[in-house]
Order: C-alpha cells, then structure tokens, then sequence
C-alpha cells in the first residue's frame, strides 16, 4: 500500500546522493547565486505542476510560521552547504553536511514520547568520531586558505537541515504543494542576498551550466517534493533508515568522478558516520523486521 510513496522517498535520497557532485562541477558561481537560480527552477517544477489543478495554489495559503521554518530550511541549509563546498574540499566537507540523518535519529529521542538509549548515544558518538577524523586531516594542511569557514559552514548545514526536518513533524497536514511556495520565497530571498553581497558569475562552458540545472531539477528542486510526499505517506522508518546512505553514497560519487582521493580516512570517516547512523537507528531497524 505504501510502496510507491516509499519509492518516491527514496528517489530524493538518490538526488540528494549527487548535491555534492553537482555543487563541485557547477564552477565558481557564488552561494547566493546558485541558490536563486536553483530554487528558481524548483518553483518551476512546482508550479508548472498545479497550474494543472489551478485550486492546487490554495495550499500556499499558510501561517507565517510555516514560511518562516521553510525559509530557513530549505534557503539556510543550502547556502551554508554550497559556501562549504565553495571554500573546503568536496569529499570532507560533503561528508560533515550529511551528519544530518544521524543528527535526526539523535534528537527525534528527545521529542515527547521517545528515549535516548544507549546505541543512539553510541551511534552519535561513531559519527562525531567520522567527523573529527575528517577535521584533523584538515588541520594538517586544509584549513588555511579558507577551508575553516567551509567545515564550519558545514556543521552549520548538518545542525540546521536536521532541526528543520524535526520541526517540520509539527506541520505534518501541510500539502506537499507549499514546497512550491518555499522554494519561491528561497528563490527571491537568495537572490536579494546576492545583489547586495555577492559579485555575479556565470559559469565558463556547458558543463557547469548543465550542473547548475541539474542541482535546480533534482537534488535543489523535485527531491523537496518527493521527500515531502515520502515521508507523508509511505514508510517513514524505512525512508529514516535508508538516508543513512546518503553519505557514503554521495562520497564514493564525488571520488569516481574526480573531486576526491579514495584515502584511508575518509573510508574510515565514511564507515563511522554510517555505521553511527544505523547504530542509532537499531530501534527502527528492529521494527521493521518484526512485521
């Protein structure tokens, strides 16, 4: 019954997997830039979509609290996760942002109802190892030249995208619609940040034009809606559980397409966070396999 939500869910995990990637080959184009050009093309996804179904657009129609976790969900995290990318290397700074999942299975114990048992003080233990590992290798020769500000733009990146998944549980009767009404005020909010702060750069060739449009179809754009409707109406645990991946997949992705070295410490880092994140995550897992 819940299949081909579940599958939907997981469909934004696999673009989420290519943010890094894609980030890395879209050149030099500034955090606020790329945002507004990305979240440009996720309204148009969403729009083009409910102009077929016109009474669709009634869904924009929500409190200001909800635009306020939008803005700073969608628009926070992504500014800080390209101005990491932009100022550390891909690989390491990548693998700090994607903490998140473990973030979320770490503090969903401590909403009403839950508990923070031993493995899930364990599994954040394992992962804040990972990270650590990937910040002393740093300190050997990484954090001059700016990289300082990219890891810690990266923590932040972790820290906000996991508060907002966790406050967004508070609105779970909002429609997948109002993703439309975040990525256009992300969109406009980016673009105002850039005219005021940031030098305009477009990018050099082909490549880094169809990275930026790639990031705005999938990983910046349909992967909101998809999640959104995911974890609504298919199998939450399973989709929890599965986005535990995200990082391992999305460093094995940006080191067979050129932007890292396969070192022993970022295999070991990789395997920390992971292995953190499904340790904290056994509860769920043992759930799963009762049914």
């Amino acid at each position: 019954m819940h299949k081909l939500p579940t599958l939907v869910g997981f469909s934004a995990i696999i673009m989420w997997s290519s943010l890094a990637v894609l980030t890395a080959a879209s050149g030099t184009m500034p955090p606020f830039q790329l945002s507004a050009i990305c979240f440009a093309i996720g309204s148009v996804i969403g729009v083009s979509a409910m102009l077929r179904q016109p009474s669709r657009f009634r869904a924009l129609r929500q409190p200001a609290k909800v635009w306020a976790l939008g803005l700073f969900g969608l628009f926070g995290y992504h500014f800080l996760y390209f101005t990491a990318l932009r100022n550390a290397p891909a690989v390491e700074a990548g693998l700090i942002a994607y903490v998140w999942p473990l973030l979320i299975v770490v503090g969903s114990a401590l909403l009403p109802g839950e508990r923070l048992g031993w493995h899930r003080v364990a599994g954040a233990l394992l992962g804040l190892s990972g990270t650590a590992l990937i910040l002393l290798q740093g300190a050997d020769g990484g954090f001059g030249g700016g990289s300082l500000i990219g890891y810690g733009a990266a923590v932040l990146a972790a820290l906000t995208w996991s508060s907002y998944s966790l406050l967004s549980r508070r609105f779970g009767s909002t429609p997948t619609d109002v993703i439309t009404g975040f990525c256009m005020i992300s969109a406009v909010a980016s673009l105002l940040f850039h005219l005021l702060m940031e030098t305009t750069v477009w990018p050099d060739n082909t490549g880094q034009w169809f990275a930026v449009i790639g990031l705005g179809l999938g990983p910046v754009g349909l992967a909101f809606y998809a999640w959104d409707y995911g974890v609504k109406n298919g199998n939450i645990q399973f989709l929890g559980v599965a986005s535990y991946a995200a990082p391992l997949l999305s460093t094995l992705i940006l080191i067979g397409f050129g932007y890292g070295e396969a070192t022993l410490t970022i295999a070991v880092a990789a395997m920390l966070i992971t292995g953190g994140a499904f340790l904290a995550a056994k509860d769920l897992l043992k759930r799963k396999k009762r049914k």
